[in-house]
C-alpha cells in the first residue's frame, strides 16, 4: 500500500558563491522520501550531503528546481512558511547542539514550547527521556552527560514533538562503535512508533543494515537510486 510523501525533490540545483567563484555543489537531484521510511546518505566527504540535508531542513534557500516537504514547497517559500515548515521537522546534528545552560528536560521541553503546545510539555518532555532510558537523568546538565547521553537527550528532543521527517547529520561520528549503534536503534524504535522518516548522512558503514533504503551521492549528484521507495510500493 502507497505511504504519505513526505519529501520530494525535482531537479534540485545548487551552488555557492557568485561569478567566477561560484562553485556547483549539488547537480539534477530528484528524490521522493514516504513516510515510516528510514534512508541513508552515503558519499566521501565534499559530495553535498550536508548542503542537501541543510535544504530539505530549510535551513538553506532553495536557488533552483523543486522541494517540497510535508506537500509544501519550499524555492521562493517565504520567512512565515519556512518557520512552519521547520516545526515539523526533527534535526539531530553531530555535536548534539544541546544548550549547556539547560537541563536535559529543558533542552527537551524547548522543543514544544517552539510548538506552542506547553500545557502538557513538562510531562511529554520527561515520558521522552524516559523512552531514551535516561529517566534518571533529566536534571542532569549537559557537561554531566556522557556522548552518547547527550545524543540520547538530542533525540529525544527531536523526536518530542511528533515530527513527519527527522534529519540526522552524522549523529554516530563522535561516539564509540556501542553507543552509536544504540543511538540508531533507538532513532529506529522512536520513528518507527510515530511514523517519521528518517533521512541519516553518515560515513558510519556499521548502521548501513538500519536502513530501507541507501542513497550515494558523489560529486554533487545521486548514482544509481531510484526516485520512489520501495517500501512505499510494497
Amino acid at each position: 500500500m502507497a505511504q504519505t510523501q513526505i519529501v520530494s525533490i525535482k531537479n534540485l540545483n545548487h551552488a555557492f558563491g557568485q561569478g567566477s567563484l561560484r562553485k556547483q555543489v549539488l547537480f539534477d537531484i530528484n528524490l521522493e522520501l514516504c513516510s515510516g521510511e528510514i534512508v541513508l546518505l552515503t558519499g566521501p566527504s565534499g559530495c553535498g550531503k550536508t548542503t542537501m540535508l541543510t535544504l530539505i531542513g530549510g535551513l538553506r534557500s532553495v536557488q533552483t528546481g523543486s522541494l517540497k516537504v510535508v506537500g509544501q514547497e519550499l524555492h521562493d517559500a517565504k520567512k512565515e512558511q519556512l518557520v512552519n515548515i521547520r516545526r515539523q521537522i526533527g534535526y539531530i546534528f553531530q555535536a548534539h547542539n544541546l544548550l549547556r545552560c539547560l537541563t536535559a528536560q529543558q533542552n527537551v521541553q524547548m522543543s514544544i514550547d517552539l510548538h506552542d503546545e506547553v500545557a502538557f510539555s513538562e510531562l511529554r518532555s520527561v515520558q521522552m527521556l524516559k523512552a531514551v532510558g535516561l529517566g534518571d537523568y533529566i536534571d542532569y546538565y549537559p557537561e554531566n552527560l556522557s556522548g552518547g547521553q547527550k545524543q540520547r537527550v538530542a533525540i529525544a528532543r527531536a523526536l518530542v514533538s511528533h515530527p513527519a521527517l527527522v534529519l540526522a547529520d552524522e549523529p554516530t561520528a563522535a561516539l564509540d562503535s556501542k553507543s552509536g549503534r544504540n543511538v540508531v536503534e533507538l532513532m529506529q524504535q522512536l520513528a518507527r512508533e510515530q511514523g517519521s522518516t528518517i533521512l541519516i548522512v553518515t560515513h558510519d558503514r556499521r548502521i548501513l543494515d538500519i536502513a530501507d533504503r541507501i542513497l550515494e551521492m558523489e560529486d554533487g549528484r545521486l548514482i544509481g537510486s531510484p526516485v520512489t521507495s520501495a517500501i512505499a510500493n510494497s
